[in-house]
Protein backbone atom coordinates (compact mmCIF):
# COMPACT_ATOMS: atom_id res chain seq x y z
CA UNK A 1 0.00 0.00 0.00
CA UNK A 2 1.24 3.46 -0.90
CA UNK A 3 1.03 6.42 1.49
CA UNK A 4 0.53 9.26 -0.98
CA UNK A 5 -1.40 12.29 0.22
CA UNK A 6 -4.64 13.23 -1.49
CA UNK A 7 -3.24 16.73 -2.03
CA UNK A 8 -0.29 15.32 -3.97
CA UNK A 9 -2.56 13.16 -6.10
CA UNK A 10 -4.68 16.22 -6.95
CA UNK A 11 -1.72 18.08 -8.47
CA UNK A 12 -0.05 15.16 -10.26
CA UNK A 13 -0.53 14.93 -14.02
CA UNK A 14 0.76 12.60 -16.69
CA UNK A 15 4.02 14.04 -18.06
CA UNK A 16 3.14 12.79 -21.54
CA UNK A 17 -0.44 14.06 -22.06
CA UNK A 18 -0.81 16.40 -19.01
CA UNK A 19 -4.12 14.79 -17.98
CA UNK A 20 -4.99 13.78 -14.39
CA UNK A 21 -3.75 10.46 -13.03
CA UNK A 22 -5.04 8.14 -10.33
CA UNK A 23 -3.48 5.85 -7.76
CA UNK A 24 -4.11 2.15 -8.30
CA UNK A 25 -2.78 0.42 -5.19
CA UNK A 26 -1.28 -2.71 -6.72
CA UNK A 27 0.10 -1.00 -9.82
CA UNK A 28 1.12 2.61 -9.24
CA UNK A 29 0.08 5.95 -10.71
CA UNK A 30 -2.14 5.31 -13.74
CA UNK A 31 -2.89 7.53 -16.72
CA UNK A 32 -6.00 6.16 -18.40
CA UNK A 33 -5.54 8.43 -21.46
CA UNK A 34 -2.04 7.19 -22.31
CA UNK A 35 -2.63 3.73 -20.77
CA UNK A 36 0.62 4.04 -18.79
CA UNK A 37 1.51 3.13 -15.21
CA UNK A 38 4.12 5.21 -13.39
CA UNK A 39 5.87 3.45 -10.50
CA UNK A 40 5.81 4.53 -6.86
CA UNK A 41 9.12 3.86 -5.09
CA UNK A 42 9.38 4.41 -1.32
CA UNK A 43 6.11 6.37 -1.44
CA UNK A 44 7.53 8.71 -4.10
CA UNK A 45 5.83 8.78 -7.52
CA UNK A 46 8.34 8.43 -10.36
CA UNK A 47 6.67 10.55 -13.03
CA UNK A 48 9.18 9.92 -15.82
CA UNK A 49 7.93 8.72 -19.20
CA UNK A 50 10.97 6.43 -19.50
CA UNK A 51 9.99 4.67 -16.25
CA UNK A 52 6.34 4.09 -17.21
CA UNK A 53 5.00 0.68 -18.16
CA UNK A 54 2.00 -0.12 -20.42
CA UNK A 55 -1.27 -0.50 -18.53
CA UNK A 56 -2.43 -4.13 -18.52
CA UNK A 57 -6.05 -4.09 -17.32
Amino acid sequence: MHNLSKELLKILACPQCKKPVELVEEQGIVCQSCRLVYPVKDDIPVMLIEEAQPLDL
